[in-house]
């Protein structure tokens, strides 16, 4: 089948290539024209036979939102329009019914994978109806990993990245756990090589798993990790997952204090514990120290 690409960066230009490979063929659009196959959505638009399906791999919110308007206004009833982003599953809801005033098709796909997945296949999960799913079938075939399992149609608009998110946030949950046990072993003086206990985890425990093979090449590639500042953003979609439990009164301490720890790794000097130890100084007499 024809597809139009519409951002091709660490994502989407491997995805585009990978979809290539399965024998389809891409037409790919980015503000970066060393990049891009057309320059303009118009063009790219015109170049697909229709019904045209068109991915959308941008920021999400309002580089999204202005992708999808001029979309909208190109092109036809029949076609559809894929978010493959990392959009709030509440904004797909949104985007579904201003494209379904033109008769335009809506599926959202949150894509897992990242600079692994050209060669690895990318975990799939999309929202939408039956018939706005069969037209982009082909592609989802393509982009997942090779047998069967690593996509699912989770339900109807919005239900992919809903579950997407769920996704990022045991994510945020299992690096977090990590991370903790990684500082504990290097604070001991019992245990002498760290990176070792950790590969010695890639195999016949319950706790082996990709990310701790990616933990294993990173202490390969700086055993005690000095290179890197303690600093560690968030993507939003921990915050989203968090909020959701609040809506829906789902208990998630896990998830909340890994995202919390996020924070907690922005401050040089902890304001919290600024007062924490004011009040252990004023109850005890507990020592402070002093700027």
């Amino acid at each position: 089948m024809e597809l139009g690409l519409v951002g091709l960066g660490k994502m989407g230009g491997n995805m585009r290539e990978r979809i290539r490979r399965a024998g389809h063929t891409v037409f790919g659009y980015d503000r970066n024209p060393d990049l891009a196959d057309v320059h303009s959505l118009r063009e790219l638009v015109d170049k697909l036979s229709g019904p045209r399906v068109v991915w959308v791999m941008v920021p999400a919110g309002e580089p999204t939102q202005s992708t999808i308007d001029e979309l909208a206004g190109l092109l036809e009833p029949g076609d559809v329009v894929v978010d493959g982003g990392n959009s709030r599953w509440t904004d797909d809801e949104k985007h579904a019914g201003e494209l379904a005033a033109k008769g335009i098709g809506f599926v959202d796909c949150g894509v897992s994978g990242g600079v692994w997945g050209l060669e690895n296949g990318y975990a799939l999960m999309y929202g939408g109806s039956t018939e706005d799913v069969a037209k982009v079938q082909p592609v989802f075939d393509a982009l997942k990993p090779e047998g069967d399992f690593g996509s699912v149609h989770a339900g109807k608009v919005g239900a992919g990245h809903f579950a997407k998110m769920v996704h990022n946030g045991i994510e945020y949950a299992m690096m977090q756990a990590y991370a903790e046990g990684w500082e504990l072993l290097e604070k001991v003086d019992s245990v002498t090589d760290v990176r070792e206990v950790f590969r010695s985890w890639q195999e016949g425990t319950v706790v082996r798993s990709w990310l701790l093979d990616l933990a294993v090449n990173a202490l390969d590639e700086d055993e005690h990790l000095d290179g890197l500042r303690g600093f560690a953003q968030d993507s939003g979609e921990g915050r989203w997952t968090v909020e959701a439990a609040i809506d829906h009164a789902v208990p998630l301490p896990a998830i909340t204090a890994s995202l919390f720890a996020r924070f907690a790794s922005r401050q040089e000097d902890s304001p919290q514990m600024k007062m924490i130890a004011a009040l252990r100084n004023q109850f005890g007499g507990h020592a402070v120290e002093k700027k």
